[in-house]
């Protein structure tokens, strides 16, 4: 259903760092890097930070990354909280969204909820 997302990053360079390390567990990476904007993907940069410049205040965003298999869950959860990320939920099921639903939460260096979620069964 969506092209691609993208957020305004109050420190671009920390958000970066912060990306490069929890998306290649994912098997994500940086595609693009405009200086001002970075596009990560697989393929295609589907995914974007840049830099803040415009908006007053901030408006808590979440990204959900699909992960494909729990294991990449949990790889990409150690990879937040080496970065320094906050822990929201560390990976577990939850079977209020669904009985596979495997999913963990953390924030990035501007606050977003970021998750890695898998929905196959393991």
């Amino acid at each position: 259903m969506l092209d691609h997302v993208g957020l305004q990053c109050s420190d671009l360079a920390a958000s970066a760092a912060f990306y490069d390390a929890v998306l290649a567990p994912l098997g994500l990476r940086r595609l693009s890097d405009f200086k001002v904007a970075m596009g990560y993907g697989s393929e295609h940069a589907d995914f974007w930070i840049g830099a803040l410049d415009s908006g007053d205040g901030f408006r808590e965003s979440h990204i959900a990354f699909r992960a494909e298999s729990r294991a990449a869950v949990d790889a990409f959860f150690a990879a937040a909280v080496a970065a320094g990320a906050e822990v929201l939920h560390a990976p577990a099921i939850h079977p209020e969204y669904h009985p596979s639903y495997y999913g963990a939460f953390v924030r990035d260096p501007d606050g977003n909820n970021v998750e890695a979620v898998s929905h196959g069964p393991e």
